[in-house]
């Protein structure tokens, strides 16, 4: 039963942070990009690609990574989490610096993105029996 949970929790994951990304084209993410450039980041089309990009891979690699088995399969379960955390990290400071620690925080699906990827980071393709 476990793993059947684990596997809703890292399905559910990986299809919202795809769906994330993939809501940033088309590509050229144009739109993200201006708004990048409008809060000054630097190389905004650049970084406009790399997060998209980055989170329809994390999302991506946190379901291949649990269908891989051995040290593969680990290894590409926590660097997806890693991508996944360090993404969410960016948007909490830049999109989202006003929500730390309030109810705007807590009543969005950013914290339990954010959330689940130090999960996945920490345990990686353990199961719990």
């Amino acid at each position: 039963m476990a793993t059947l949970s684990l596997w809703i929790v890292r399905i559910t994951l990986g299809i919202s942070f795809f769906l994330h990304g993939l809501g940033k084209f088309p590509y050229p993410p144009e739109k993200f990009a201006s708004w990048l450039e409008s809060i000054d980041v630097v190389a905004p089309m650049t970084v406009a690609i790399l997060v998209a990009v980055g989170e329809m891979a994390a999302g991506i690699g946190v379901i291949v990574g649990g269908i891989v088995s051995g040290r593969i399969g680990d290894f590409l379960t926590r660097i997806s989490a890693l991508g996944i955390f360090i993404i969410m990290v960016g948007a909490f400071y830049l999109a989202h610096s006003d929500w730390f620690i309030n109810e705007k925080l807590f009543k969005s699906e950013q914290i339990y993105i954010f959330v689940l990827s130090i999960f996945f980071l920490i345990i990686g393709n353990k199961n719990f029996k």
